[in-house]
């Protein structure tokens, strides 16, 4: 009979915060685990210290190596992996024996514990089981006594370890959060608040629940005078700023100017920002990214915006694009600068179109629209592939959302017939899977099976592909709503250097 395994939450520091449950197995255990830190004595051990038995067994797993560097041949990953192989090692030998070993862990044992790497090496292999504890932040927010979340507020537990502009990103994009993992980083994460419009209201804790325990405002705190066992609350309020989905319950009220001069003339802005890459945004939707202080738009066309102070962000979902539209215009007729973000270009199956269909509605006759350009997916890929649209071409999307079938198949028939090249959008989708066969069986019907087909992927970005194959050999269960694809005119070459359509048709002159 081998020993049971158990992983016991002993909460963030006050013994009287470990429970019932943490303490009798605690009470019970042949071995007792913790870790410890280096030259430091173990925290969960100095929680739960009165809980051990005399008779107990302990196992003091102290890391080579927390923070700075390491000689170790695979870096700081490999020292950890390493070690945590050795622990496993050592408490298996006593599971073995038939020992029952009780690691302690503090705070909840599977939110950012270390506890949680053997337990995924002994679950499956020896009778295991996690028993949950207060976790950190649950007692810096009953420090600070404000509500976390309530009514729809949305909870982002973030790492303070996160790029900062990545972190200032995700701060804008929430209600409340809690962020973990400070001391050093500490410098990062306050400019991170303060870029996302956020630093008013966080609280920054120190030691929670433990007699030393201190909390002050993010703004007071000397970054000099941070500990590993501190963290942030930030905490959420429905009504903190106008989301888009409460916008567009209540006119909004645009902040008052420092300025008394004559507001400018009410304009919004349709950026493109190009298919991914930061090198492929031009510096004209840049310059006026960084002017704005709303963009609007798709989800992960608005995560692309870095975040900065002043700037509020709404992103909504990918088939709401006229009530996006709107929501920016109402923006921009009270005053404020928007800009409305597309993928791409704007103009080529984005959200241009869709403002300025939102816009004929005579509310919004003194907004102006200005639309900046982009690199579009169907550049991208060409440009990748060569010159494959190097001579007259037309672009279609496959998706029947907004126009009938019928519509699509007699577009295909006709641009098939008059031997244009043809790129092709949203080919697919998580419910169109079938429009990419029928497709290519019309084209068929007026283009021969070796026709050149060129298939991109994800293009500009790190899972970026490009494959060349033929109409007749395409096979459309290898395409999805990634994919952007370009069937060549009759004169579209292979060669070499590339795929090229010819400038030249034979008779012209």
């Amino acid at each position: 009979m081998t020993g049971r395994f158990t992983v016991v939450g002993v909460g963030p520091g006050d013994p009287e915060l470990i429970t019932l449950k943490a303490a009798r197995l605690v009470g019970a255990a042949a071995v007792v685990a913790y870790h410890a830190g280096v030259g430091k004595q173990s925290h969960a051990r100095r929680i739960a210290g009165p809980l051990i038995p005399p008779g107990a067994i302990e196992e003091e797993l102290r890391y080579p190596v927390t923070t700075g560097t390491t000689d170790h041949p695979g870096g700081y990953v490999g020292a950890l992996a390493e070690f945590y192989e050795a622990c496993a090692l050592r408490l298996a030998a006593h599971l073995d024996a038939g020992r029952d070993v009780v690691l302690l862990a503090e705070g909840d044992p599977l939110f950012y514990g270390s506890s949680m790497y053997l337990h995924d090496r002994f679950k499956g292999v020896y009778d295991t089981e996690v028993v949950p504890g207060v976790p950190a932040f649950a007692a810096a927010t009953a420090a600070i006594a404000e509500p976390l979340v309530r009514q729809t507020d949305v909870l982002t537990v973030l790492p303070g370890t996160l790029p900062e502009p990545e972190l200032a990103r995700r701060l804008a994009d929430t209600d409340a959060a809690i962020i973990m993992k400070l001391g050093r980083t500490f410098p990062a994460v306050r400019s991170a608040l303060a870029q996302a419009g956020r630093l008013e209201g966080a609280w920054y804790v120190e030691r929670a629940s433990q007699a030393d325990e201190r909390w002050l405002p993010v703004a007071d705190v000397d970054p000099g005078s941070v500990p590993y066992f501190s963290l942030i609350v930030l905490p959420g309020d429905t009504g903190h700023r106008p989301g888009a989905a409460r916008l567009r319950e209540r006119r909004y009220e645009p902040v008052e100017r420092a300025s008394t001069s004559r507001p400018p003339a009410a304009e919004l802005l349709v950026v493109g920002l190009g298919p991914g890459p930061g090198a492929w945004l031009t510096p004209e939707a840049t310059a006026a990214l960084e002017e704005v202080d709303h963009v609007v738009g798709y989800g992960p066309y608005v995560a692309r915006v870095p975040q900065r102070e002043g700037l509020t962000r709404h992103a909504s979902g990918n088939t709401v694009e006229v009530e996006r539209a709107r929501l920016a215009l109402d923006l921009a007729q009270a005053g404020e600068r928007v800009a409305v973000v597309s993928g791409g270009d704007a103009g080529v199956f984005g959200m241009a179109a869709a403002v300025f269909e939102a816009a004929e509605d005579p509310a919004y006759a003194d907004v102006r629209v200005r639309v900046l350009p982009g690199v579009s997916a169907v550049q991208a890929v060409a440009a990748r592939a060569g010159a494959p649209i190097g001579a007259d071409f037309a672009v279609v999307s496959l998706s029947d959302r907004l126009k009938p079938w019928a519509v699509v198949e007699r577009r295909l028939r006709a641009i098939a017939e008059a031997d244009l090249v043809l790129a092709i959008y949203n080919p697919a989708s998580r419910s169109r899977t079938g429009q990419v066969a029928t497709a290519q069986r019309v084209l068929l019907e007026h283009r021969k099976p070796d026709t050149v087909v060129v298939v991109g992927r994800d293009v500009g970005r790190a899972e970026e592909s490009l494959a060349v194959t033929t109409l007749g050999e395409l096979d459309p269960s290898t395409i999805d709503m990634k994919c952007l694809l370009i069937v060549g005119a009759e004169s579209t070459r292979v060669s070499p250097a590339g795929v090229w359509t010819p400038r030249f048709v034979e008779g012209a002159g």
